[in-house]
């Protein structure tokens, strides 16, 4: 079975892993001219780690990254709301890793290339059309740089993982528009830091209309560690604004989201001097898409957010994207037709992320600061008063079940009226 992937993301080249480890060769078509180091900071969570594992990608894992030991919630005031353990701490047999996703999506592609070969990913081709016929689909590329015609490939079937502006996704459905923003815009940025309580640990803190995150992505060197942070305001009526434009390198100055960081209180932390020190500050709006009816056509389906575009909320993004490439994977090297296959992936697949995406929009798990601060916006003596442990575990505890990344055991279901 020859399987052409398109889009060099940690959702394609996941993919293509998957693929290898199943006996099937895959290529990986990329229209950037070199794949490169973007983003800043993510989470991956157990559920996710829990299959790069089974491609002996932990120890690579462990060299860049921070295996995450804990996960507090505060209210703008720096008061706690919830604390929780989180991956090996709360009884997951892997890790939970903050991490630099350029570094997990290098991570992944020097993989790509010591199992599948040098020339497993094609870079400096753009995908300007496909055909289908009862043997295969041809995919056309130009080159990305000079725009002439650069290749023809001919494959089984071909796999989108090129991103919430997925030109596949586009050909399907030519009428869905631009993604959709809700209004808020994201700052983000990571330098070298001292290392905040255990340097292992994750804050989230603010309330309904602005929150700001805060991690490690890497381990202390010389009383210095990498930290990730992200600030997030409402700006805007998403339904009646145009987003602003969308990109991982949009560059932004330190003055606009200074006022907004002086706004958060996080326990022995100083976020707004750590935002003034950072060298290189990233602005975008947070933006997803409505879930689609459907993502296999015949031979062509979508995967990660060119599938499932979602607010980054619940840190879940690329986690599905691995899991995504699990189940194609797993589809593909057990279906007698590739077709078969890709419908039985898309079953899996597609009526649970529809479900994060929908409850990344209510807030995900961080709607439990949300709700203190409806009920106490100045404050609070004991959190007891404001919002039961039993009404708290039932936004996080099920997000969790419903993300797939709950402890057995430990899924309270969502009953937090919102």
């Amino acid at each position: 079975m020859r399987v052409l992937i398109v889009g060099a993301g940690i959702g394609g080249l996941a993919t293509a892993l998957m693929l290898h480890r199943r006996g099937i060769r895959a290529t990986i078509v990329e229209q950037a001219s070199e794949v490169r180091e973007v983003g800043v900071g993510i989470n991956t969570l157990p559920h996710a780690i829990r299959e790069l594992a089974e491609l002996d990608l932990l120890p690579a894992l462990d060299r860049v990254a921070i295996r995450t030991r804990e996960l507090a919630y505060f209210n703008r005031q720096g008061q706690e709301v919830w604390r929780e353990p989180r991956g090996l701490e709360a009884g997951h047999p892997v890790p939970q890793f903050s991490i630099h996703r350029g570094r997990l999506q290098a991570v992944l592609y020097d993989a790509v290339r010591e199992r599948l070969g040098p020339d497993a990913v094609r870079t400096g081709l753009a995908l300007s059309g496909f055909m289908q016929d009862e043997g295969g689909v041809t995919a056309h590329f130009t080159d990305a740089l000079r725009g002439d015609a650069g290749r023809t490939i001919r494959a089984d079937v071909l796999i989108a993982c090129d991103g919430i502006h997925s030109v596949v996704r586009k050909k399907f459905f030519p009428d869905e528009g631009p993604p959709r923003w809700d209004g808020v815009l994201m700052w983000r940025g990571a330098t070298e830091w001292a290392p905040w309580g255990d340097g292992r640990t994750m804050a989230i803190g603010g309330g309904m209309g602005a929150k700001c995150v805060l991690y490690p992505i890497a381990e202390a060197e010389g009383g210095r560690q990498l930290m990730n942070w992200v600030v997030f305001v409402k700006m805007a009526d998403g339904t009646i604004s145009p987003p602003p434009k969308e990109s991982w390198s949009r560059p932004a100055h330190r003055s606009q989201v200074l006022p907004y960081a002086r706004r958060f209180a996080l326990p022995g932390f100083d976020l707004a001097a750590l935002v003034e020190a950072t060298p290189q500050i990233f602005e975008y709006p947070m933006c997803d898409r409505d879930p689609l009816p459907r993502w296999t056509h015949g031979r062509v389906t979508l995967l990660g957010d060119a599938a499932h575009p979602m607010y980054p909320v619940g840190s879940n993004g690329a986690s599905q994207a691995i899991l995504d490439a699990r189940a194609l994977g797993d589809a593909l090297a057990g279906a007698e037709h590739p077709m078969q296959a890709l419908h039985r992936y898309e079953a899996e697949r597609r009526p649970k992320t529809a479900e994060i995406v929908m409850l990344n929009r209510k807030g995900g798990p961080e709607r439990v600061i949300d709700e203190v601060e409806k009920r106490a916006p100045a404050g609070f003596s004991r959190i007891e008063e404001v919002l039961s442990h039993a009404e708290r575990q039932a936004i996080v505890g099920g997000y969790a079940g419903k993300a797939g990344f709950a402890v057995a055991g430990n899924v309270s279901p969502l009953r937090v009226a919102v």
